[in-house]
């Protein structure tokens, strides 16, 4: 039941912008609750780099004096990954296209972690 809601939620996010590609929500330890992934790539390791990725900017924010972490963004060549937090024990992830309109999917993105923390 409650893998349901949290997959609409994702389903909900990646309809509102054509520029994201991909989508996932995962415990803090790394462990996939929810994931829209392309055909192919392996939720274990969306989940695993998730977590380690969000976890070193929670400890970078600290000891450089930034304050609460609020996101991740990496960019490549191919596109964006953003990370947020949705709740203290869950992490967003999302997966963007090169050209994404980052400001309107920030927006987004930010909806939907609120809507999973209070799922969780």
């Amino acid at each position: 039941m409650r893998a349901d809601m949290l997959t609409s939620v994702l389903m909900e996010l990646n309809g509102s912008s054509a520029d994201i590609e991909a989508s996932g929500i995962v415990s803090t330890d790394g462990l996939m609750m929810a994931a829209l992934l392309p055909q192919g790539m392996d939720e274990d390791r969306v989940g695993a780099m998730s977590a380690a990725m969000l976890s070193l900017g929670d400890r970078t924010a600290q000891e450089l004096s930034r304050g609460e972490l609020d996101q991740v963004l990496i960019k490549g060549d191919n596109g964006f990954v953003l990370m947020i937090h949705a709740g203290k024990e869950a992490v967003l992830t999302v997966l963007a296209k090169p050209q994404a309109k980052l400001g309107l999917i920030f927006l987004d993105v930010k909806r939907a972690a609120e809507q999973i923390s209070r799922l969780i």
